[in-house]
């Protein structure tokens, strides 16, 4: 009648489960052996009906008392309910009657760990490591991680996933998060040798090669990180992640039309995605197609209207098209979107110096620095400006300035220079030695800035000395 056993079972649990929700609302379900009961209750808990599940185990208890599976279970479809504690107290007193059963030890590991107990959990674990069969060992590592990086403990995640890849050194899943584990502990170049070795065991891992590419990239190699995502492509062309993430490398060494062949790659293989337009129009920006540029922004805006950095892109394509008041408006539309982005700040300040409207530019140049004192291209363009309309202003901002935040040596040297030009040359010459003296190199940024200290005899003599 039936094709396979597969089918036979199938049709009989459907008849077994109109039977049992048919006995919920009150008619007599008649004799049925536990194999079936197991069933019952284990298609609920594959669909997540756990008070079905639970409903399940009860009437299965009621005829089978000591079946301990179905004790198991119903712990199962407790958890599944939120009855966390009550699920722990049954399987506290299974425990006492199985003490090496593998699932049930992962049963309490799970719960254990919902309920934050992690040094139990993991203990629990390790039980079930040693009771359980190879084939399911490969997972329970990975659970295992998990419960630590739920915890913020990476590194003991990272040794949990080294440990399983050298039980499976073909664990890709393993690899992956030890990937992910390693870019939070910011080990790029433990994932890259960690990753390589897994190469050598499987060259064509996709990935494998990919998660290579990610760890060069955050290491800001990024021709090692096209060699990876190149390879990562060769084996499976259809990633749009691969794409979109060897695009991001040739944007950042400036090799923007490869950049935006595999931006439209990724675009093709995912669907519209903000980013992907985004980084393509900042590719068209900078070979000058400004108006591929400004559609690639508006559509990247389209899919996503709080999109900030799109919507920079495109205040930054009026500005360069000479409609810097149109920019002005976008900008402030942006700073409304991320007003703590000491960038999107920087950018508009500049701006309104562009109008000489200066004393707004003071307020946003303030602003970026308040938000990011370390921006030293920040510092100079407000310096700039700011010795050009009140050269005093500028020696008295900098001065505060290096007070609290005075760190970087090109900060140093802003004020060696203001204090020149504002007559102060022999606090200038005393601060300039000292700057020499704690870094002749950065030092030289003062003829950077102002040449005329080429012509000074002092100057010249302190920085080579």
């Amino acid at each position: 009648m039936f094709d396979n056993d597969e089918e036979f079972s199938k049709k009989n649990l459907e008849k077994d489960l109109i039977l049992f929700e048919n006995h919920l609302k009150g008619e007599s379900i008649g004799f049925i052996d536990s194999d079936r009961v197991e069933m019952i209750i284990d298609h609920y808990l594959i669909h997540s009906h756990y008070q079905k599940a639970k409903d399940a185990c009860d009437f299965g208890l009621e005829i089978f008392p000591t079946n301990t599976i179905f004790t198991l279970r119903k712990a199962q479809s407790m958890t599944g309910l939120g009855l966390l504690s009550e699920a722990l107290k049954l399987i506290n007193e299974l425990e006492k009657l199985e003490n090496s059963n593998a699932e049930l030890f992962l049963t309490k590991a799970s719960l254990l760990g919902q309920l934050r107990d992690t040094k139990n959990a993991i203990k629990y674990y390790r039980l079930a490591l040693n009771e359980c069969e190879n084939a399911e060992k490969d997972e329970i590592y990975v659970d295992m991680a998990m419960e630590y990086e739920h915890n913020q403990n990476f590194t003991g995640a990272i040794k949990v996933l080294n440990e399983a890849l050298s039980h499976n050194p073909h664990n890709e899943f393993a690899l992956s998060e030890l990937s992910y584990c390693y870019e939070k502990e910011e080990k790029e170049e433990e994932a890259i040798h960690k990753i390589t070795q897994f190469i050598d065991e499987n060259p064509y891992s996709f990935s494998a090669w990919y998660h290579l590419g990610n760890a060069y990239l955050r290491s800001e190699n990024f021709d090692k990180a096209i060699w990876a995502f190149d390879y990562s492509i060769l084996i499976n062309d259809s990633s749009a992640a691969a794409h979109f993430n060897i695009a991001s490398a040739y944007l950042s060494i400036e090799r923007h039309n490869q950049a935006i062949k595999h931006f439209q790659n990724s675009l093709d293989l995912d669907g519209e995605e903000p980013m992907a337009y985004c980084y393509m129009g900042e590719a068209y920006e900078q070979l000058e197609e400004l108006e591929l540029a400004k559609n690639c922004y508006l559509k990247s805006i389209e899919l996503s209207p709080n999109f900030a950095q799109a919507w920079l892109g495109l205040g930054i394509i009026e500005d360069l098209k000479g409609n810097t008041k149109e920019a002005i408006v976008i900008f402030n539309k942006t700073i409304e979107i991320e007003p703590e982005n000491s960038g999107i700040n920087h950018v508009l300040a500049s701006a309104y110096e562009k109008e000489k409207e200066f004393k707004t530019a003071i307020k946003y140049y303030k602003i970026s620095l308040e938000l990011d004192p370390n921006d030293m291209e920040c510092l100079s363009d407000f310096l700039k400006m700011l010795t050009l309309v009140d050269k005093k202003a500028a020696l008295n901002f900098i001065q505060k300035f290096n007070e609290t935040n005075g760190q970087d040596i090109k900060s140093w040297i802003w004020e060696v220079n203001l204090k020149w030009i504002n007559g102060l040359k022999k606090e200038a010459l005393g601060l300039f030695s000292i700057s020499c003296d704690t870094d002749n190199e950065k030092s030289l940024f003062l003829f950077d800035i102002n040449p005329v200290f080429l012509e000074v005899p002092e100057f010249v003599s302190l920085s080579k000395s």
